[in-house]
């Protein structure tokens, strides 16, 4: 947030009007734009209708963020050992 109590850019921030939690990337006249944590697609929303997150929701945010990557496997296929990762590619042959 700034001084002035707006919402700036790179505030985490809880869309009353979609549900979704998301990062301010910008302004486009009256409306924020905000792209999901983990990104992903921007949508646009009032900022009457924004609240900045708890420490604790962020904390929460980010994990959830962290789970659905893990279960489509995203991030994870240069990891050794991990599970999306084929014989081949974690070098077992």
């Amino acid at each position: 947030m700034t001084d002035d109590g707006a919402l700036g850019v790179g505030a985490v921030v809880h869309d009353n009007d979609s549900g979704r939690v998301g990062l301010v990337t910008g302004h486009e006249g009256p409306c924020l734009q905000l792209r999901p944590l983990g990104g992903g697609r921007e949508w646009d929303a009032d900022p009457a209708r924004l609240r900045p997150l708890a420490p604790a929701e962020l904390l929460s945010a980010r994990v959830a963020d962290a789970n659905a990557r893990s279960r489509t496997g995203l991030g994870l296929a240069g990891i050794r050992g991990s599970p999306h990762t084929g014989p081949a590619e974690d070098g077992a042959g």
